[in-house]
């Protein structure tokens, strides 16, 4: 009977996928299953052909398309040229890993599945469809659907059966050990912003401004950072976004090191402890401030793989039964009350657990702690009014929980306090492709519906537009307050002035009855149905994933029921050919 080889591939923009990936893997290593845990980027699709046993793992980005990671395998797959039969030999599962909040949820997992399932391939069990929105997380399918999954592998492979697999409490060999260099210091802390991500190697861009433009008595932070792009080649167009890898704090770096004892001047290279261990991007040789620095996410809110590497390390036996706990099925109520909803770093999480903490070995830093993943941020600025010049728009994340210190995002309190006034400050960073796309034709009316920062890419949008000509464009936008946080305000009124722009604002707190942008939308239904009807306009929405994009689009299906006095069947059908041809697109984020 031959035995299952199995390749767990995932596809993500964030560290999510990656995660389950590996937790798949690190379970059928301990069935003593053969696993090799790839990125979709590094495995030669041409490969898949003689594959037996695949999981793919993958998310969705923008408008349903394949992250980054994902996009070459996702073009093979889908190239016509492939027989129909050509994957008749291969077992496999997908799972997606998603948002309910998006109007595409998990659209890519979906498509991959029958895709494969037209290639030939045998689907071990029924697409699995994840979901950030649960109570208990995208573990409430994840459980269930790898129960399902691996009592599918053990009837495929009964000699499995036989086989006694790894004690839940005993670890795995580290993916990677760790061989300290002699020598000390000597190589740059910069040295891991020298990777290069897909697709394109990031440029060193000089910061030239951070300034604040909210109130000085306004909740929120939100702040105009502009970058010099001289000599970088960079370009970009209305609606495409900006990348780069954040670091993490001093003080983080300085406690974690700390708690691990671990010397941040010492230098070291990587050796992959099995020849199936996914490619490190990790710079070698590499110092330890480097790695905590700028490669282990330490920040973020840990997943319930870490509790289960961490587990395996305890030898106090109360904090061993906690995270032993934590780590089952059955635990993970108390687990979500314990970390995710109070937003408990991993940071802090090591920090409860000392005596586990100090069992640590450092060749395990790699597969407790995920990589910290590259954000991204809509352009907000335009190269024909800023010529050599790149501008965003970020709101500087900051809550409090029960926890007593503040929760704060990681990418954008960096960002914030990067002061170029102290000195040179340089970011690496490189422009992607957005998911908004603008209209050529010079009379297609455009409406943009961009509240708080999601106004970032309707201002590169209006730029481009009016310095070509364009100017029928609707904007409506939306904020707490006109006197604290009505961003570009000077430069709206002005377009309004030349006649290059009609503005609808929402200022939700100036009175005592909330009014949102999607209230202004349906208060000007009939222009909104003539630009629409009559001159075939564009719309588009942006900000933030919960609630505003939903209620956007039933005002608009609400302006098409009472102008065109067409039913909700109908009116819902005219948004989805509108969403079908691009005339109605939407940029979200969570």
């Amino acid at each position: 009977m031959l035995e299952p080889r199995l390749q767990v591939l995932y596809g993500s923009q964030t560290g999510s996928a990656q995660d389950t990936a590996q937790r798949i893997a690190r379970q059928a290593q301990r069935k003593r299953i053969q696993a090799q845990l790839l990125p979709l980027n590094s495995y030669n699709v041409a490969n898949l052909i003689s594959e037996n046993l695949v999981v793919f793992v993958c998310s969705t980005t923008g408008q349903g398309d394949p992250p980054d990671n994902m996009k070459n395998f996702w073009r093979f797959i889908f190239k016509k040229s492939l027989p129909l039969g050509s994957l008749s030999q291969l077992d496999c599962a997908v799972l997606g890993l998603g948002d309910s909040s998006y109007a595409k949820f998990n659209f890519v997992a979906k498509k991959l599945y029958k895709r494969l399932v037209q290639l030939g391939a045998s689907m071990l069990i029924p697409v699995g469809l994840a979901d950030d929105q649960h109570d208990l997380g995208s573990d409430a399918v994840i459980d269930p659907w790898l129960a399902a999954l691996w009592d599918k592998v053990y009837a495929l492979y009964p000699s499995l059966a036989d086989v006694i697999p790894l004690s839940e409490y005993e670890p795995l060999p580290p993916t990677y050990t760790f061989h300290f260099l002699q020598e000390k210091g000597g190589i740059p802390n910069t040295s891991l912003d020298q990777r290069l991500p897909t697709p394109a190697q990031p440029h060193p861009c000089r910061l030239l401004s951070n300034s604040r433009v909210t109130g000085p008595s306004h909740f929120q932070d939100v702040r105009l950072i502009e970058f010099d792009i001289t000599g970088s080649n960079i370009e970009f167009a209305a609606g495409d976004v900006v990348t780069m890898y954040p670091h993490n704090c001093p003080e983080d770096v300085q406690q974690f090191c700390q708690l691990l004892r671990l010397d941040l001047e010492a230098s070291f290279t990587l050796k992959p402890a099995y020849n199936t261990a996914a490619p490190c991007r990790i710079p070698q040789p590499c110092t330890m401030r480097s790695l905590v620095e700028s490669f282990l996410d330490i920040s973020s809110v840990p997943r319930r793989s870490f509790f289960e590497l961490l587990s395996t390390f305890a030898t106090n036996e109360l904090e061993r039964e906690k995270l032993v706990e934590f780590s089952s099925p059955a635990g993970q109520e108390e687990l979500y009350s314990y970390c995710n909803r109070p937003r408990r770093t991993a940071l802090e999480v090591l920090a409860d657990f000392p005596h586990t903490t100090a069992e640590l070995r450092v060749d395990y830093l790699l597969d407790l702690f995920p990589e910290i993943q590259a954000r991204s941020f809509s352009i907000a600025s335009s190269l024909r009014t800023h010529p050599r010049r790149l501008q965003i728009l970020v709101a500087v994340v900051q809550y409090k929980t029960k926890l007593y210190k503040p929760r704060r995002g990681l990418c954008s309190s960096w960002l914030a306090s990067l002061d170029p006034k102290q000195g040179e400050v340089v970011v690496p960073l490189w422009v992607k492709r957005g998911t908004l796309k603008f209209p050529e034709d010079k009379d297609t009316p455009v409406i943009m519906v961009g509240p708080g920062t999601g106004v970032a890419p309707f201002r590169s949008a209006l730029q481009e537009r009016i310095a070509e000509g364009k100017h029928s464009n609707v904007l409506f936008f939306g904020c707490r307050s006109e006197s604290k946080d009505f961003y570009f305000r000077s430069e709206w009124e002005r377009a309004k002035q030349m006649g290059h722009l009609t503005l609808f604002t929402a200022f939700s707190r100036d009175q005592q009855e909330k009014v949102y942008v999607q209230h202004r939308v349906t208060e000007n239904a009939r222009l909104l149905w003539e630009l629409i009807t009559k001159k075939k306009g564009c719309f588009y929405i942006a900000g933030n994933a919960k609630q505003m994009p939903a209620s956007v689009r039933s005002a608009l299906k609400e302006v098409f029921q009472q102008e065109g006095t067409l039913s909700s069947e109908a009116a819902e059908q005219m948004l989805v050919v509108m969403e079908n041809s691009g005339r109605l697109q939407c940029e979200t984020w969570s």
